[in-house]
């Protein structure tokens, strides 16, 4: 019983890390899309997937200003950015 129990938490735990972050602002105060998106573009980064997350963030795909591949999560309301993987 003990290692049911154990294996449960550990799946649980393993797939929340993989959510990503939340994010709680009023949809009425993000920030248009196309705007954050060119914003992003103005700064180098080549978007290749723009979507918002489970936890209600923007999350992009692509790469940065290096080339190098990307999945960055932001605030939709400020843009500030949250968790990069």
């Amino acid at each position: 019983m003990k290692l049911h129990i154990t294996a449960l938490v550990l799946a649980l735990s393993s797939a929340a890390a993989l959510a990503g972050p939340a994010c709680n602002a009023p949809e009425g105060t993000w920030m248009k899309e196309a705007d954050f998106k060119a914003g992003l573009e103005k700064q180098g980064y080549q978007i290749r997937t723009f979507k918002v997350s489970k936890g209600k963030c923007y999350e992009i795909y692509g790469l940065d200003k290096a080339g190098k591949k990307v999945e960055i999560y932001f605030d939709p309301a400020t843009g500030a950015e949250l968790e990069r993987k």
